[in-house]
């Protein structure tokens, strides 16, 4: 087959001299901030600890890639905007990406190939998968030095529309697509990723919810056990069941709660004082708060519910939530704590936009799992080399996709000698004092 990637191509003339290019710039990549994530991926061993789950039964005299190096190779490329394994039929050769697995440039052996990445993604059975599940756990709570007094860990689902007919995946009304609805739990004061679960397409009930965070809780607990667990959701997870094992087990939780007759005739007084007092002043909008005793039907007790009360030249808006927390006054429940749970949609956004956690188009459900927790790992590097940016620079809050543009697409001319591989980057870099000081604060600390 004919190659003319090497052939030229014209621009147009500048200063009257013409303007040529081709292909053929040499062992250069076009991924040079891959050596980034290589550094965080060293901090985190990431992929070492997926690796080791995984059961290898090849013979190792003929073991060409290892385990742990085929997940590196995806995980990174995953981080870099490369979400499909098809890519790795190009990447294997780039110098970068080698580079940055372990292996020499020019001398060292290629990386593996996308249908080797695809049979080790659909290789793990049902026990390998849920221990690579717990496995990003366990990642998480090892991101602390020590364990924290308390934190406040975000549950929600969102939509992953599929491309076929794969396991699992059903037709949600809601949506209007056969989907699956998969749920994420991250700490949102730190960004940090706890848990990501394939589920069908479908609202979860009241038993899956309680199951879902009944193993969660279960194994942070075993590494910190005194710490204070806090769950925040939406109105999805206000399930008698969750709340009833939440208040036996000491979890705090604070719910959105769907309003009915009941609710607004227990803040009906408070909800027609704010609406005079708005009408009295001619203000736009007004807002005041409220909470009450509440339980119902479904319920065996009754719960503290807080509601925020606004009145505008629109009408009447009332918002409930539910919790167990005793303290605290309505408006600090509902606009510092509950209101705060919006940043886990912002990192859903994240994980599935810039990092094409829904792209599980594998047929077995098992596979799909897989890639999510492949698409973490990825998460977990892009979080890693952000914290490392110093708190006063700009990219210390940019997007992934930012990070990306502006540390990861770097070109850089790779050259192997006998003694030393030296990565060239580009003089004029815009970020170059910044990327080398990442490179510094991720180096391993010297004995």
């Amino acid at each position: 087959m004919f190659d003319d990637t090497t052939q030229p191509f014209c621009f147009p003339a500048v200063g009257r001299k013409k303007v040529t290019a081709a292909f053929d710039g040499g062992r250069m990549t076009s991924d040079g901030g891959v050596m980034l994530l290589a550094a965080a991926e060293r901090c985190l061993g990431v992929a070492g600890r997926l690796a080791g789950l995984i059961a290898d039964p090849r013979n190792p005299l003929f073991v060409t890639h290892s385990v742990a190096d085929i997940l590196r190779a995806r995980i990174l490329a995953i981080a870099c905007g490369y979400e499909d394994a098809d890519d790795l039929d190009k990447l294997r050769t780039d110098p970068g990406f080698k580079l940055a697995c372990g292996r020499l440039p020019d001398t060292g052996r290629d990386l593996c190939s996308q249908p080797t990445m695809s049979r080790w993604e659909n290789a793990p059975d049902l026990r390998c998968v849920i221990a690579l599940s717990y496995a990003m756990i366990d990642l998480y709570c090892a991101s602390y030095d020590r364990p924290p007094k308390a934190v406040t860990l975000d549950i929600d689902d969102t939509v992953d529309v599929v491309h076929g007919h794969q396991q699992l995946a059903l037709f949600n009304a809601h949506y209007d697509e056969r989907c699956f609805l998969p749920i994420h739990v991250y700490e949102t004061a730190t960004s940090r990723p706890v848990a990501m679960l394939l589920r069908p397409g479908k609202t979860p009930s009241g038993p899956e919810v309680r199951g879902h965070v009944r193993r969660l809780v279960r194994r942070i607990r075993t590494h910190w056990p005194d710490t204070k667990l806090t769950i925040r959701g939406d109105g999805h997870y206000a399930r008698p069941e969750l709340m009833a094992w939440c208040e036996a087990n000491a979890v705090q939780y604070i719910f959105g709660l769907p309003g009915n007759a009941v609710l607004s005739r227990l803040v009906e007084t408070n909800a027609d004082d704010v609406c005079v007092r708005r009408a009295e002043a001619q203000a736009p909008v007004l807002r005041r708060y409220a909470e009450a005793r509440y339980g119902a039907r479904s319920w065996k007790c009754e719960r503290r519910v807080a509601a925020r009360i606004e009145a505008s030249t629109q009408g009447l808006d009332i918002r409930f939530v539910v919790t167990s927390i005793a303290s605290g006054s309505a408006e600090w429940l509902y606009d510092t704590l509950y209101c705060a749970r919006g940043q886990a949609e912002n990192l859903i956004k994240l994980h599935k936009s810039q990092l094409a956690s829904d792209r599980t188009s594998c047929r077995s459900p098992l596979a799909n799992q897989v890639r999510l927790v492949l698409h973490t790992a990825a998460y977990w590097l892009m979080l890693t080399v952000r914290d490392a940016i110093p708190r006063q620079r700009a990219l210390a809050t940019a997007e992934f996709a930012t990070l990306r543009v502006r540390l990861l697409k770097i070109a850089a001319r790779v050259t192997e000698t006998a003694t030393r591989v030296r990565i060239a980057f580009a003089a004029a870099c815009p970020e170059a004092a910044l990327f080398r000081g990442i490179a510094r604060s991720l180096q391993p600390a010297g004995p």
